[in-house]
């Protein structure tokens, strides 16, 4: 078939352009209409562009697939299966349009393998940096139950989920590490430029100084003379720490931590918990048998800690055991939840009880958000006045002692 190059607008508005093979200008117009971009010029030509043309950097270093991809790529193909059109036709028309090369490069990839006569999931397997074991195996259920373009879109909507709760948890704790990180700079800064200062003026002073100022004169002379080696070692510190915590045992002791990180820790654990509730829901609404739904449900919680004992609840389940009795058992869920689940197993409504447990989180979430900043803002207003106090005590003193001194000479 003949290749068009042709020219268009997206939703957003934007110029999109490309190459599509197909047998005609008016079939080139229908893809395009389909996979959402309005075209304004289509021209028949003899060679196609290289849509994956890269330069040195970029095939030294692709761009990576960002959530917005895998939402977006979800979005389009439910349009397009819920339209009608065969699964290669709208992969090839999402192929062309896409400006990210490693997209392109992807689904080209999983084009061949449905040409070679292997089936979606399949071909998807073959990129887990892209598509995790809960996208692939939705997508399986999918095609067993003909049901592909309910579940991309189902896909679209936990994947907007996740996006939502992935900056929820950043803006909780964005606030208190900027606080934290510049009160360490100020401190560094006062041992380094403004305590040397002082204390050139108390050397002349030739008087025996408050316990208060000696120990910041010792701070500072500590860190003027050892500065390399503290520098040294907080690289080799964070380096080391992003080592073991890449680990299995690291990577589990730290998201156990997390979780008890004070104020923050909360709202951790209950977006953790809201992912959870509402994957859940999605699977056993999509027909996923309850404990295959628990170990594709493990890997989303993004959260070692949370998936042991998302694993323990599936052991409990694979040797007979309720869901409510190992829910119980993990000791992460409230009350109120392990009543809804109680309530949910009885009445057979288990995966609508599961949603609301994740929309109760989340409004909870929602509120403690909205509070974070007044339950922080007290301890870092402690720790600050602490620091100010040790600061003045320690300056201001021997300045007031040497006054007083002056006054009683007169």
């Amino acid at each position: 078939m003949p290749y068009f190059a042709y020219k268009g607008r997206n939703s957003r508005g934007e110029l999109v352009q490309g190459v599509i093979e197909n047998s005609d200008s008016g079939a080139v117009a229908d893809q395009l209409l389909n996979t959402g971009v309005a075209p304004i010029d289509i021209k028949l030509t003899g060679t196609p562009a290289v849509a994956g043309a890269q330069g040195l950097y970029q095939r030294l270093f692709p761009p990576t697939i960002e959530i917005e991809d895998r939402m977006l790529f979800s979005r389009q193909m439910y349009t397009l299966l819920k339209s009608g059109v065969p699964i290669l036709r709208a992969l090839s028309g999402l192929r062309e349009s896409s400006s990210n090369p490693t997209m392109i490069r992807v689904l080209g990839d999983i084009r061949e393998s449905l040409d070679a006569g292997r089936e979606l999931s399949v071909a998807m397997r073959k990129h887990p940096q892209i598509f995790d074991s809960f996208y692939v195996s939705m997508v399986r259920v999918g095609e067993m139950t003909g049901r592909l373009d309910e579940i991309f879109l189902r896909l679209f909507e936990h994947i907007e989920f996740e996006k939502d709760i992935k900056e929820r948890i950043k803006q909780a704790i964005r606030y208190p590490i900027i606080v934290m990180a510049a009160m360490l700079i100020a401190i560094i800064l006062v041992n380094l430029f403004v305590i040397p200062a002082f204390a050139k003026l108390f050397a002349g002073f030739k008087a025996e100084l408050p316990i208060f100022t000696r120990m910041l004169m010792a701070s500072s002379n500590f860190m003027l003379k050892y500065w390399p080696v503290l520098a040294g070692g907080a690289v080799f510190g964070y380096f080391g720490a992003r080592a073991y915590v890449g680990t299995q045992k690291g990577r589990y002791n730290w998201d156990r931590i997390k979780l008890r990180i004070p104020v923050a820790g909360k709202i951790v654990e209950k977006a953790m918990l809201a992912r959870f509730s509402r994957s859940f829901a999605m699977a056993l609404r999509s027909g996923v048998p309850v404990v295959q739904a628990m170990s594709v449900v493990a890997m989303v919680t993004d959260n070692a800690f949370i998936a042991q004992r998302i694993e323990q609840m599936r052991d409990g389940v694979e040797r007979g055991e309720s869901v409510l009795r190992t829910a119980v058992t993990t000791g992460v869920f409230t009350p109120v939840v392990l009543q809804m689940v109680a309530v949910g197993e009885e009445t057979g409504a288990l995966d609508q009880l599961l949603q609301d447990v994740a929309e109760m989180y989340e409004r909870e979430i929602d509120y403690d958000l909205k509070n974070l900043s007044s339950q922080i803002e007290p301890i870092l207003i402690v720790f600050l006045g602490v620091l100010v106090l040790i600061l003045a005590l320690g300056v201001f003193l021997p300045i007031w002692d040497l006054g007083q001194a002056a006054l009683a000479n007169r």
